[in-house]
């Protein structure tokens, strides 16, 4: 028997909201054997400038990322989907190790395989910094609760 990772393409509205919001709560754990866990053993990533491919190079630069950027809390919101592709757009805020706070924006385009593993994951993020006051994720380190609004109800 094969392994999959459901829900599976092509996708519809409610699957493809369904597997954005499984990848949010996966990348809000800020473990990189959970989040490695959904992509293909040789997918291809683009993010910023880094272009890891495979599993190993992903959780390297999940490691990477999340001992850079602290407090880490993201939102993912449905942007547009078909077949066996998913756009996102989403958002986190992050401090660094002197405490400056940042917003992070961007945009994701997916490709899946037919077991529901992604292939491609390509980013674009642009960095924002922002007062501590100006936070507006403030749930505890973790899983979004599902009553916090999300990126349109934010205004973001």
């Amino acid at each position: 028997m094969t392994e999959s990772r459901p829900p599976l393409p092509p996708f519809t509205a409610e699957t493809a909201a369904r597997k954005v919001r499984g990848a949010e709560d996966a990348w809000n754990t800020r473990d990189p054997e959970v989040c490695a866990r959904v992509y293909t053993e040789d997918t291809r990533w683009r993010n910023r400038a880094e272009f890891p491919v495979g599993r190993e190079e992903v959780k390297a630069f999940l490691r990477r990322k999340w001992a850079r950027e602290l407090d880490y809390r993201l939102i993912k919101e449905l942007w547009a989907f078909t077949g066996h592709v998913i756009a996102v757009r989403f958002a986190y805020e992050w401090r660094d190790d002197s405490g400056h706070w940042y917003r992070s924006y961007g945009n994701e385009n997916w490709a899946f395989n037919d077991a529901g593993f992604m292939t491609h994951r390509y980013a674009s993020i642009n960095d924002l910094p922002i007062a501590a006051d100006a936070r507006r994720f403030h749930w505890p380190l973790g899983r979004r609760p599902d009553d916090h609004p999300g990126l349109s109800e934010l205004g973001l």
